[in-house]
């Protein structure tokens, strides 16, 4: 029971609630926000998911229809009340006291239906019934003028292209098919006093004499006409407006910045906030604000047309990841877990995150957290690899979706993208009813995407709008997977297609937008839901934890393709992480090198759902995998990469330079043998200009003798530096010896931290350290020399008993493909 608190305007309706199936036949508690599945799980009424073949196990869960119910005390109703409600997923009723409030259809939305006729004086009860996301999807297909067709694919719950909720809750090729359902945001009953905030928007000006005008546009509500004093404050400059409002009434203040302080990506600058608050006396909404400048330059060139970021009037080249939502189940996420996943990516160097289109419009803390971090959000709009109605209804739905999206998210200085969606376009060509009619489904396609840019730009005047991804340009419907010229491209040959690494040296995007290779998750993860039994990459367990079909053979044979294969099942997980982060890699590098025709490489993806084989370099949980460690090397903003030309004959060394000032490199060369002897070759001097890619040096192919590698280390002005190796040929061919690895490690009782020392005698390439303790490493997946050490600092996520050491195991190469 919650009673009125003392401000008497707000009653917050999140916490314990009754959970019951429409049928009567199930009853238990559950927490809102939160899903269905998790308070089920909680309750010992459904296994554990995620665990072993449970998936299989809960799919009933979605087929049935479920209530939610709490009771609430008013001591008189007076006045006029309405609920608030986001995250409502997806089809849903809501009764107050019996009677209809609501009923809902979409999940992007915010609702907020007033209920005042509906109250009444002491006890009252709300009512949420979901019907089952699976019935209404079958019926609404049914009743489309023509077949919409879905990624079967990726679904294997049907027709989720029918309603407007995350489209990965019906499956996906990395996520578990079970479309749970809940609601995920804010649930409270509010008394409207005079008006309140319906949206806060802001637009600025930057003037040529440095100063910012900061438009700050209110949307009041009100039933009907009055006075509102509303309060605008920036950062102490606080004036009031007393407004007359009637409806829905738009209130504008300029606040005159003279000397700003700007807002800037992550290693270009500072993450500059400001806070913005608008007040009335019962409602207030509260923005931080980073005032910065962001272009898209399309111009044609030589190539085609440009595809490049330009903030405070620098192009940026942008260093990221693909975000899918932080867990399958709501219940299961939290911002703290967000916060751990978004701190890895600016830790690995990142700038920029795609929120990519088959999941959520994160929370308004995701968006916050990115500002602060300085990481750019290309944010897609909810539409994923499939074809979707076009119906008016389901366009007016969308329209509405779109303006409260963007209204919510606009003033955030990490937004610099809005697209249109996921891959739509190429869909086009992937179903057997669109390609005999494709005419048909192109306009409605067309209708559908200018549906989203109009209200994207009747919302946000003058937005960044990208229509699709990958999109050659704008009403280009061509194949942006393999043209390079102009725009974003995804290319997935070398994954989807088997083509080997160097195949990505075949392209030369302009901007990559998708592109990956998977792994499996760690041990320590698989064993949160396998036994000892099912460590097998071919046995039911690990297979239905690897979604994409084909996945565990492509892993398995591009081994054989590099490789000699690994001795046991923890080795072979071992070896399957390096190979993802060695293709992953080899794109970046070469990509980067050619600066500034690309000027982007936003790989798939950062981070997993559920603990399953995929393309993430974290694994579910937030353990960097193997790849996360190479991520942090390779994007640098100066970095050094070692690359072959064409013909094979040469190797030349790309020195990248992402920093406003020049670099000096002192870079040396040696030949490295399979003893781990290092053979001094050559020392180079190089400087690279701001924003620019030179080539510091090159190697003729046979300066390397035969089963050697090439190797090197470089320094840099700036303070940073690196190391790398590069094998002529692949890892099979060499005839590696035992790296005769020693270790020792001691407890840091200052930080909780421990410290690692590892010391080879002969070649240790790759080692990696694991434990089944929780935390990060300062590095990973490293290299060494014959006599060489590295001091590694363990940090676990939560304090250890002094007594009780985390137990470290140790891979390299060598001892994953040796039997001794």
């Amino acid at each position: 029971m919650t009673s009125l608190p003392k401000n008497g305007f707000n009653i917050d309706l999140s916490g314990s609630w009754q959970l019951a199936s429409v049928d009567g036949e199930i009853r238990t508690a559950i927490i809102l926000p939160g899903d269905v599945h998790t308070a089920l799980h909680r309750a010992s009424l459904i296994p554990d998911p995620y665990f072993g073949r449970n998936e299989e196990k809960v799919q009933w869960v979605a087929e049935r229809e479920w209530a939610v119910e709490r009771s609430f005390t008013l001591p008189k109703v007076e006045g006029d009340w309405y609920l608030d409600i986001d995250y409502l997923d997806t089809v849903a009723s809501v009764h107050v006291n019996g009677f209809l409030a609501l009923e809902a259809d979409n999940s992007f939305r915010r609702y907020r239906p007033d209920v005042s006729s509906m109250l009444k004086s002491g006890d009252n009860s709300i009512r949420i019934v979901f019907a089952s996301s699976i019935a209404i999807a079958a019926a609404r297909q049914k009743q489309q003028p023509f077949y919409i067709p879905y990624s079967t694919g990726n679904s294997p719950i049907p027709d989720g292209n029918m309603l407007r909720k995350p489209q990965c809750h019906f499956g996906w090729d990395w996520n578990i098919a079970i479309a749970p359902l809940g609601l995920y945001g804010t649930i409270a009953l509010k008394k409207l006093e005079t008006a309140r905030i319906e949206h806060v928007v802001t637009r600025q000006t930057h003037n040529n004499d440095g100063s910012v005008d900061l438009k700050v546009t209110a949307t009041l509500f009100s039933k009907g006409p009055d006075i509102a004093q509303v309060y605008f404050e920036l950062d102490g400059e606080r004036v009031r407006l007393d407004v007359g409002v009637n409806g829905e009434t738009h209130v504008n203040h300029l606040f005159h910045i003279d000397n700003p302080r700007l807002w800037w990506p992550s290693g270009s600058g500072e993450q500059a906030l400001y806070r913005l608050s608008v007040q009335l006396p019962t409602d207030e909404v509260t923005k931080q604000i980073g005032l910065r400048t962001i272009e898209l330059i399309t111009t044609p060139d030589a190539s085609g047309s440009r595809f490049a970021f330009k903030v405070n009037g620098r192009e940026i080249f942008c260093r990221g990841a693909n975000w899918i939502p932080a867990d399958a189940l709501f219940s299961l996420s939290s911002p703290e877990k967000t916060e751990d996943l978004l701190q890895s990516a600016k830790a690995a160097n990142m700038n920029m995150i795609r929120v990519w289109g088959g999941g959520f419009y994160e929370q308004d803390h995701f968006y916050d957290l990115c500002d602060r971090l300085g990481l750019m959000v290309w944010q897609d709009f909810m539409f994923a690899c499939n074809l979707y109605p076009s119906t008016e209804d389901f366009l007016d739905n969308v329209t509405i979706e779109v303006d409260y999206q963007v209204r919510r998210l606009s003033s955030h200085a990490s937004i610099v993208l809005w697209c249109g969606d996921n891959e739509l376009v190429g869909a086009l060509t992937w179903f057997e009813e669109s390609r005999k009619d494709r005419d048909r489904y192109l306009v409605s396609y067309d209708r559908l995407n200018r549906t989203i840019e109009q209200a994207v730009k009747n919302a946000l005047p003058g937005a960044l709008w990208w229509p699709s991804s990958p999109a050659s340009g704008y009403l280009d419907f061509g194949d942006a997977w393999h043209a390079d010229g102009s725009g974003d491209m995804h290319y997935w040959s070398v994954w989807h297609e088997n083509k080997s690494f160097d195949n990505y040296r075949s392209v030369r995007p302009r901007f990559c937008s998708e592109f990956g290779f998977q792994s499996y998750t760690s041990l320590p993860v698989i064993r949160t839901y396998a036994e000892e039994k099912d460590m097998n990459v071919a046995s039911p367990v690990m297979e239905l934890h690897q979604k994409n079909a084909g996945g565990n053979e492509r892993i398995a044979g591009t081994m054989f393709r590099y490789f000699r294969f690994p001795k046991d099942f923890p080795n072979f997980v071992y070896l399957s992480q390096i190979q993802q982060g060695l293709a992953i890699k080899t794109a970046v590098e070469y990509w980067r090198s050619l600066k500034p025709h690309c000027m982007g490489t936003i790989y798939w993806q950062l981070n997993d759902t559920w603990p399953v084989a995929s393309w993430s370099s974290l694994d579910y949980g937030g353990r960097w995998k193997a790849m996360h460690y190479l991520v942090k090397r390779f994007f640098q903003p100066v970095a050094v990469a070692a690359i072959p030309s064409d013909d094979g004959k040469t190797i030349r060394f790309s020195l990248v330079n992402d920093t406003l000032a020049d670099v000096s490199v002192d870079l040396a060369v040696s030949i490295l043998t399979v003893k781990g002897e290092r053979r001094h070759l050559k020392d180079v001097q190089a400087v690279c200009s701001p924003d620019a890619a030179v080539t510091a040096t090159s190697i003729d192919v046979s300066d390397i003798p035969e089963g050697t590698l090439l190797a090197w280390h470089f320094t840099a002005s700036n303070g940073t530096g690196g190391e790398g190796h590069y094998v002529n040929g692949t890892y099979k061919a060499l005839e590696l010896e035992p790296a005769g690895l020693t270790v020792t490690h001691e407890y840091i009782e200052e930080n909780g931290s421990v410290d690692i020392n590892v010391t080879a005698r002969g070649l240790a390439l790759f080692v990696m350290i694991e434990t089944e303790t929780e935390g990060k490493y300062s590095d990973n997946a490293f290299d060494l020399a014959a006599g060489e050490s590295r001091r590694i600092t363990f940090t676990p996520a939560r304090p250890l008993d002094r007594g009780a050491l985390p137990e470290f195991r140790f891979y390299d190469l060598y001892s994953c493909q040796s039997a001794d």
